[in-house]
């Protein structure tokens, strides 16, 4: 008689636990801002006078010629008010569903509140808001935003913190002023521009890679160099020798058929030369940062230059020549202030749009594309402060000024929120 020996049955694996698995967190601070920003649409909604905005699309170069149009005051801004509070609404549904607030619900939000106060400050009066003029401005004044922002996301992303923005933007203006007018062409200056803005960047990188020099001290000490040299060469050299500092300015290039489409054409289709590389500059950070072979290496310098080091990347090599670009890329910024503006070049023009910059990459994320989105925010800020000085709102010229400012602290401490910079930035390497 054989025995069948049967092995014991393995046991049972434990129920996991239900407290075991962490929970996702509420989070209530975007749908919070935007309750908040919905009581302040119905107060302006209520502040609203009695009367309509008339709004004008059409510019007088359009082929196709648009009648402006008359919009009721009151009823248009609580009906944008009815739409932030949806968006509001929306935005604590996917809060307490534990889900991300999609980025486009507080676009659209912001979209509205900001319509709403075009319509407070234009309703029951004669003049014509220019729809296309506000958009133009907006892209116009945002324009060394975008390109300081750039900058700071080339070479924060690899460790180095460029607080010398503000240098590399004004010395960019200085080389094109006077470099256009002695070559007669607007088209040397930008070229001159990135140049300077390298000559910046060279020191910013020799004394805080190669000597290890506190970055953020470098950058403050950089600012004040440029401001006193360009100032001490405005006052005694440019002034005192004709043809040096004459206005010059890069011509409009409309591109044919996307010129003409309506509100879209004139914006984004007629413009310089500078604006157009700023397009293409955008674009190509945007893709090879996060798309390419040499994006990964700069973003691993930045995040962990040891394991980088570890895998042949030479860490010294990679932060000096993306902190170049990035003063090529800020000082072409520069020459917006001169050659692209028809202005001569004046003492500190540049008036802080360095730090203005600096704030825009970190609303930004530290990418292209959300740097941009936030320089245009600021662009838009000081639109409205010319807007609301041409539609005579009673309020005093010098708060009007502090439009720009005032958006660039409340964007970053209000939707910023906890961003993680990259984890290298400001240590310096030792091999």
């Amino acid at each position: 008689m054989t025995t069948t020996l049967t092995p014991p049955a393995a046991p049972a694996p434990a129920p996991v636990a239900a407290s075991t698995v962490p929970a996702v967190p509420v989070r209530l601070r975007t749908p919070i801002v935007l309750a908040v920003l919905t009581l302040l649409t119905a107060v302006m909604a209520w502040a609203t006078r009695p009367g309509h905005s008339t709004v004008r699309i059409s510019t007088d170069a359009d082929s196709i010629q648009i009648a402006p149009l008359a919009i009721p005051g009151p009823p248009a801004a609580w009906v944008l008010t009815v739409g932030v509070a949806v968006a509001a609404g929306l935005a604590f549904w996917y809060a307490l569903g534990r889900r991300k607030v999609p980025t486009w619900l507080v676009g659209l939000a912001g979209l509205f509140a900001f319509l709403t106060v075009l319509v407070l400050i234009s309703s029951g009066k004669s003049q014509v808001v220019p729809i296309t003029g506000l958009l133009f401005g907006t892209l116009f004044l945002a324009t060394p935003l975008v390109f300081g922002a750039l900058s700071g996301v080339v070479c924060e992303r690899v460790g180095i913190v460029n607080i010398a923005i503000e240098a590399q933007l004004l010395f960019g203006a200085f080389a094109a002023a006077v470099v256009a007018s002695v070559a007669g062409s607007s088209y040397w200056g930008l070229i001159a521009a990135p140049l300077a803005g390298v000559a910046v960047a060279a020191l910013l990188a020799w004394f805080s890679i190669t000597y290890q020099v506190n970055q953020i001290i470098v950058g403050v000490v950089l600012n004040v160099l440029v401001v006193g040299l360009t100032g001490f060469l405005f006052s005694t050299v440019l002034r005192e020798t004709p043809g040096l500092n004459d206005p010059m300015r890069l011509p409009v290039l409309p591109i044919p058929l996307l010129s003409e489409i309506p509100v879209i054409g004139p914006v984004l289709f007629r413009q310089n030369l500078l604006v157009y590389l700023m397009y293409a500059i955008v674009i190509g950070l945007q893709v090879m940062i996060f798309r390419s072979r040499w994006g990964l290496r700069l973003r691993a310098v930045g995040e962990h230059p040891k394991a980088a080091d570890t895998v042949g990347i030479d860490v010294i090599r990679t932060r000096w020549r993306n902190t170049l670009l990035g003063g090529a890329i800020a000082g072409l910024g520069g020459a917006f202030f001169t050659v692209a503006s028809n202005l001569a070049f004046g003492k500190e023009m540049t008036a802080g749009k360095g730090f203005i910059a600096l704030a825009a990459m970190i609303l930004g994320r530290w990418s292209p594309k959300g740097a941009v989105a936030a320089a245009l925010l600021f662009g838009l800020a000081g639109q409205m402060q010319g807007l609301m000085s041409t539609l005579q709102v009673p309020v005093p010229s010098q708060f009007l000024a502090m439009i720009p400012y005032i958006v660039t602290i409340f964007a970053v401490a209000g939707f910023a929120g906890k961003v993680r910079a990259p984890a290298a930035e400001g240590i310096p390497y030792v091999k």
